[in-house]
């Protein structure tokens, strides 16, 4: 190498508070919140250090996927990240689940076609933990044929969820079409004759080859002291030995032959959609290519304009970039029974006119200055933050995120339009239409049937290494990082301000309470949700291309109405509240952007109410409430297009009122600067007529009913089972149902239902319990997806875990993990910007205190096991839930 072309790069980068990788292989760092080395055996270390939370992020990402599968096994690398959850030599799987959940954290993986990531979220005094899970993996895997048995129901379960999407069935031909005769013509996922072929010598080959720390990179992002964290990881990953790896796969990609493709699907709306490949990751054309997507989604954009001319529902452009090559997909809706030809056209002729012409200078300026503040905004969130490093080195090759920033300030006009011209080819594009089918009404059943009975099967103790049982027997309260001020101005409006000093970034979350079964009149409904349609049409002194620039200025995005949001440079901060005020205070609400929008809903509502989802909803709705219930309120397309330009006006005038709005305000700004902007913005905002009721009466429990709502789109069966609870909000007994069902079903791996239902039986990949808490009416529901011939098992087991949390108190070693799961996972409600920013809204819309998290953790922690059992037996009714199930076969 040139050392002094290397010692100019690293310059560079040191400007950037970075260094190369191999600029610190000895551990020495450049700055104190970026450290990064790569050890001995070849695994490369970034640590980056984030404090605004006490919460960290490990993510070890292989460089391996789908790429490297044997032929005729492409879910080979997809099967082996849910084996690496059943066990390391050293610590079982049963210990490894106990651990993840104990901690409280987010603990997953995912697999790409060349990467698989495991992530771990967590508080941060449990890094060593996490960082033990993952050399333990790295170092062996209990690959047993026994183990991979139950673990292929599983997969099996998800292969079915995957396929019951229609878009998803697209996307799978579609790469085959476009990446013919290339490693890209398979998605991650797998197939599940594939499977059924699978035989675990295969997994422990495929681990054996890639699996190795030269084939890997560990990003470690939060609240850590980055020498002492590298200290720690060269001690545990350190003696790791490296592997010779094998040779990679070869990309020889042909051109794409244009081809149109038509599926059946259950969506509510019509959708065309034109292909095409784009550059890659790892491409020079990347960056251009990042920055073309943008300039074709805008909604400044001749694509987007179809919408508000009325000849789409929606428009849009998206992309899925892969390392060496990616797909741009340009995407428009027309109503069920439309002409999706004539869109089809107009899409067409858009994206010709584009290719031939060039695109606007002005979209690619903004397209580019949103780009770079996008880069700022991943300091927002400690996962996030782990998540961009990961995609920067494991997916681009880059040496940090902030690399982009060069790559996208460099970016032309004639780049993009070099790159519009070679892209945007009629002859080299495959098109798509989705076209959606009615699958018949939701009818009543006379149950599953079947009187299978599970016993359950005695759970051992789970004795945890001293690694684990160490860091796990401390529970605490966690110290909150979160101390918001609160401003109440004359007008009523409330206004809590966090400030944070992570980035040069400030996020606006706000909400106006509003209750449309309650405030809507008779033979108005849908007035609200045409109303907030229109919030995108500008202001009365900006038109919706001028206010969408002003935002563009500024890289700024908002969103308006009844919830509204801004994210912005902390520069520009004012003037981009002036223009969120100003949407939500004198929105334009155009009379002619009225009437699109009411045929819009009209025709979208039409499609949306033959669809199985929705009859799937209504069923369950219909047995929960009883007649003439508020929450029974629905529009139709009638009364949509019943709906007159006054009635929504007039609407508007009686719903937005500022003592009914709470703003939320954290980032780079103090308190005093944002009470007088928000003041400044909102303060002239006055109430109109009294304050309305918007609290539901309560609902009296429902009794028991079976519904079916066919699906013929679907390979899987959703079930829900549901009742309504005589709990609130506010009940002091939902501390004690919030720790059970911990136990129940919602502490993940670790949870009565997901050990029952996946790990024991393989009968489900995933299965929700779920207490949902209202101000004056709540429900509890169990949620899972099987084959039809396996929801009778599922269903039985199901019962019987409630009955067991009603009949037996649980242990008090459950009860300790819930507990400690619970407390230990509050700061990871406060490791983004965005959850702080919710939460704080949230508990000032509900009338809750802001450290309502704090509270609930002392609550937590005094929880008895004879409480949990009380709340259950008085809470929930074995034999009164409603039984609602969609999928491809009546039961």
């Amino acid at each position: 190498m040139d050392t002094r072309r290397f010692a100019a790069i690293a310059c560079a980068l040191l400007a950037l508070g970075l260094a190369p990788l191999s600029a610190v292989r000895a551990g020495q760092g450049v700055t104190p919140n970026v450290l990064r080395a790569t050890l001995g055996n070849g695994l490369r270390v970034v640590i980056v250090r984030n404090r605004l939370a006490p919460v960290v992020t490990t993510q070890i990402s292989y460089l391996v996927g789908s790429d490297e599968t044997p032929k005729g096994f492409p879910g080979t690398a997809h099967a082996l990240e849910h084996m690496m959850f059943r066990g390391s030599p050293g610590m079982t799987r049963a210990q490894l689940a106990t651990i993840g959940a104990g901690m409280g954290g987010d603990f997953n993986a995912f697999t790409t076609q060349g990467v698989t990531s495991y992530y771990f979220a967590a508080p941060a005094q449990d890094l060593s933990v996490a960082l033990h899970i993952g050399a333990t993996r790295m170092r062996g895997l209990d690959l047993t044929a026994h183990g991979w048995n139950k673990e292929r129901g599983a997969i099996e379960q998800e292969v079915s969820r995957d396929l019951s999407s229609p878009f998803y069935v697209f996307q799978t031909r579609l790469l085959a079409q476009m990446f013919k005769g290339t490693p890209y013509a398979h998605d991650a996922l797998g197939t599940r004759p594939s499977f059924n072929a699978t035989k675990a010598s295969l997994l422990r080959s495929f681990y054996e080859k890639w699996y190795a720390p030269n084939n890997a990179i560990l990003v470690v992002a939060g609240d850590v002291q980055p020498a002492a964290t590298l200290a720690q990881i060269k001690t545990l990953f350190g003696s790791i030995p490296s592997k010779q790896l094998p040779a990679r796969p070869r990309y020889d990609f042909r051109p794409v032959k244009a081809e149109t493709l038509r599926y059946p699907s259950d969506f509510s709306v019509g959708i065309n959609v034109i292909a095409y490949r784009m550059p890659g990751l790892k491409s020079h054309d990347y960056a251009a290519a990042s920055i073309l997507s943008q300039v074709l989604s805008s909604q400044r954009g001749s694509l987007f304009a179809l919408v508000p001319e009325g000849k789409a529902l929606f428009a849009t452009f998206q992309t899925r970039f892969l390392p060496r090559a990616g797909i741009g997909y340009a995407i428009g809706a027309f109503p069920k029974g439309g002409n999706s030809a004539a869109l089809l056209k107009q899409m067409r002729g858009v994206l010709v006119n584009l290719a031939k012409h060039g695109v606007p200078a002005d979209l690619v300026a903004a397209a580019k200055r949103k780009s770079i503040a996008r880069l700022e905004f991943q300091k927002n969130s400690i996962t996030g933050l782990a998540n961009a490093w990961t995609t920067a080195i494991a997916f681009q090759g880059h040496q940090s995120p902030e690399q982009m920033a060069a790559a996208y300030r460099g970016v032309t006009v004639a780049q993009v339009n070099r790159l519009a011209r070679e892209i945007l080819q009629p002859d080299h594009a495959i098109t798509a239409i989705l076209t959606p089918e009615s699958s018949g009404k939701a009818v009543a059943g006379k149950g599953f049937g079947g009187a299978e009975s599970f016993s359950a099967m005695p759970e051992k103790p789970v004795q945890l290494p001293v690694w684990a049982k160490q860091a796990l027997s401390k529970v605490s309260v966690p110290t909150s990082t979160v101390h918001p001020l609160v401003k109440v101005l004359p007008n009523g409006l409330r206004l809590i301000v966090q400030p944070e000093s992570i980035s040069n970034t400030v996020t606006v979350i706000g909400g106006v309470r509003n209750n449309p079964a309650l405030q809507q009149p008779k033979d108005q409904e849908g007035v609200a949700g045409v109303l907030q349609g229109l919030f995108s049409y500008g202001t009365t002194s900006l038109n919706r291309l001028a206010f969408h620039k002003a935002l563009d200025d500024l890289a700024a995005n908002e969103s308006g109405g009844y919830r509204f949001s801004l994210a912005v440079p902390a520069e520009h901060f004012q003037a981009a509240l002036a223009l969120l005020a100003a949407n939500e205070l004198h929105p334009a609400l155009p009379k002619r952007a009225f009437m699109i929008t009411r045929i819009q809903t009209a025709r979208s509502l039409a499609g949306q109410m033959q669809t199985p989802a929705y009859r799937f909803q209504r069923a369950i709705d219909k047995a929960l409430l009883p007649a003439g219930d508020p929450g029974l309120r629905e529009a139709t397309p009638k009364k949509v297009m019943g709906l007159s330009y006054q009635q929504i006006r007039r609407y508007y005038t009686q719903t937005f009122r500022p003592d009914l709005t709470t703003i939320v305000v954290i980032g780079k700004v103090t308190p005093a600067e944002a009470e007088q902007a928000v003041s400044k913005a909102f303060g002239g905002w006055k109430n109109k007529g009294s304050k309305p009721q918007l609290n539901l009466p309560p609902v009296p429990l429902n009794g028991h009913s079976f519904s079916v709502v066919p699906d013929k789109t679907s390979l899987q069966d959703t079930v829900t089972l549901i009742q309504n609870v005589p709990v609130t909000l506010y009940s002091p007994e939902r501390y004690a149902l919030k720790v059970g069902n911990q136990v129940l079903g919602q502490g993940g791996f670790a949870s009565r239902l997901w050990r029952d239902l996946r790990v024991k039986t393989g009968l489900v990949y995933g299965v929700s319990s779920n207490f949902s808490l209202g101000r004056t009416r709540s429900t509890y529901s169990v949620t899972l997806g099987s084959d039809p011939g396996k929801v009778s098992q599922a269903r039985a087991i199901v019962y019987r875990d409630i009955k067991s949390m009603q009949s037996k108190p649980i242990t008090a070693l459950e009860l300790k993990r819930a507990q400690g799961m619970l407390v230990r996972r509050i700061p990871l409600f406060e490791s983004s910007v965005d959850a702080i920013a919710g939460g704080l809204l949230y508990y000032a819309q509900h009338g809750l205190p802001l450290n309502q998290p704090t509270i609930s953790a002392h609550n937590y922690l005094k929880v008895t096991t004879a409480e949990i059992q009380a709340a259950f037996r008085k809470t929930l009714r074995i034999g009164h839930f409603v039984e609602a199930v969609k999928g491809p076969t009546p039961k």
